[in-house]
């Protein structure tokens, strides 16, 4: 009789080979999971490192700003902050030295900071028409559109000028520019400008114009062979609360009126440090309202001029006895004749050490244009140009660091190096109007000749 096949143990043998088959899936499949799962997570930790990078450059690079990484907390997505370009090579060094090399006879080779604002773009111009070799630096900072300032350099390119994005703070970077090229002077223009806005953002005005100034000092005090000769831009807010006019170098400057004012005055006083211990040649000029072409958005002529050609209300200051605020307003042209004088007329620095040497010079000026106008007077002015009616409110100057009045007195720079002011009021801001409604397009209810200019016709105006 045949034996019935043994249907529980086949039955046992079939659930056990399921049961390994089960184990065997959920093994391939969580071994499949683990390395989806290794990939995505390295994936997120190099998204997060560019994220990282893209926002915080200068906690990454080597030599940066030590004040850059507080700055870039700010909404500006730091005004201090380094770029993160590479510097270096051949290719590199080639591009600086043949911005520097100067194209006339005993021409300056000449690092200007701050070269894509307003004041450095025209003074850089100048000096490389006349033929000297021009190296620029720049941060591109956000306290006013950048695109305006990319604008400007490469006005600059096409003239031949090339200019570094980077900080002054980047002590290594100015270390290695002076390794490349042997600097004859420094003028120096980077600051954080402003009166207000260090209600807001106080940090970028200690980074910039105090640290960044002694940035500079340092190298060029300690790493530059041979030292250059240093003209920096002051400011006439240091005269503060001064009353006695019209304001002259000798007058006191102890009581600034804002924080910007007491950072120029703090950059006076360690000039002269630098001057004392290491020899370095320095020349400070204190800038009265300069105004012209290419000029600052965050300038009351510039915001006037876009908020009457919108329509919209603008706001004059008057003083606390009812009169009103005057301004010495100072042309671009004229404020690039008084940097390439003092430029022209500084000494070599002597150096340290403790030999007997003659004590390098240590000089402040004024550079104004020594006719104070009513601010209402150059709305005025703009209306006319502009042909449009500006809508008008006026009230009492409030405590945000602005002053009632300016008014330069410039003989000193007159008898140094041939200062003398040339540029009316009337005169200057017809060019600049001029230059707004060609550079942003726009129409105006005057005629105002719109003639495209060519580039080297820009590049004449922009330095004359």
């Amino acid at each position: 009789m045949a034996s019935l096949p043994d249907t529980s143990k086949s039955f046992k043998i079939e659930r056990h080979n399921s049961y390994l088959l089960r184990r065997i899936n959920s093994a391939k499949i969580l071994n499949a999971s683990s390395h989806l799962l290794f990939r995505a997570s390295i994936l997120a930790t190099v998204v997060l490192i560019l994220l990282f990078t893209l926002h915080y450059p200068p906690l990454l690079l080597s030599g940066s700003a030590s004040g850059s990484s507080a700055a870039a907390h700010s909404n500006h997505r730091s005004l201090l902050a380094s770029s993160a370009v590479s510097y270096g090579g051949a290719a590199w060094e080639r591009e600086v030295r043949r911005s520097a090399t100067p194209h006339r006879p005993s021409g300056f080779t000449v690092l200007v900071t701050g070269a894509a604002g307003f004041v450095g773009t025209h003074c850089s111009l100048a000096l490389k028409k006349r033929g000297d070799g021009v190296v620029g630096l720049d941060n591109f900072n956000s306290y006013y559109d950048p695109s305006l300032k990319r604008a400007r350099q490469a006005l600059l390119a096409r003239h031949g000028v090339l200019v570094l994005e980077a900080d002054i703070n980047d002590a290594a970077l100015l270390a290695k520019l002076f390794d490349v090229v042997p600097f004859t002077h420094v003028l120096h223009l980077a600051a954080q400008a402003g009166v207000r806005y260090a209600m807001r953002n106080p940090q970028s005005y200690v980074a910039s114009n105090v640290a960044g100034l002694v940035a500079l000092f340092e190298v060029a005090a300690k790493h530059a062979d041979p030292q250059p000769a240093i003209v920096w831009a002051s400011s006439s807010s240091v005269y503060g609360l001064n009353t006695e006019t019209p304001f002259s170098e000798l007058h006191r400057t102890d009581r600034p009126a804002s924080l910007y004012a007491a950072t120029k005055k703090a950059g006076e006083a360690i000039a002269h440090t630098y001057n004392h211990i290491y020899g370095l040649s320095i020349t400070g000029l204190r800038f009265f309202t300069v105004y012209g072409p290419w000029g600052r958005p965050d300038m009351a002529y510039f915001s006037f001029t876009n908020d009457i050609l919108s329509g919209k209300p603008i706001t004059l200051f008057r003083k606390h006895d009812g009169t009103a605020v005057q301004r010495d307003f100072t042309f671009i042209d004229d404020v690039v004749k008084g940097c390439l004088g003092a430029l022209d007329t500084a000494t070599p620095s002597t150096g340290s050490g403790g030999k007997k040497r003659a004590p390098a010079q240590l000089r402040v000026y004024n550079l104004g244009n020594t006719s104070p106008v009513p601010v209402a007077k150059m709305v005025g002015i703009l209306e006319n140009l502009l042909g449009k009616k500006a809508n008008k409110k006026t009230v009492t100057l409030p405590q945000n660091g602005d002053v009632p009045y300016t008014h330069a007195n410039v003989s000193l720079a007159e008898s140094d190096f041939g200062y003398r002011p040339t540029i009316d009021l009337t005169t200057g801001l017809k060019k600049f109007v001029k230059w707004y409604v060609e550079y942003y397009g726009v129409k105006t209810g005057k005629h105002i000749d719109d003639k495209k200019k060519t580039e080297e016709e820009e590049g004449e105006a922009a330095s004359a």
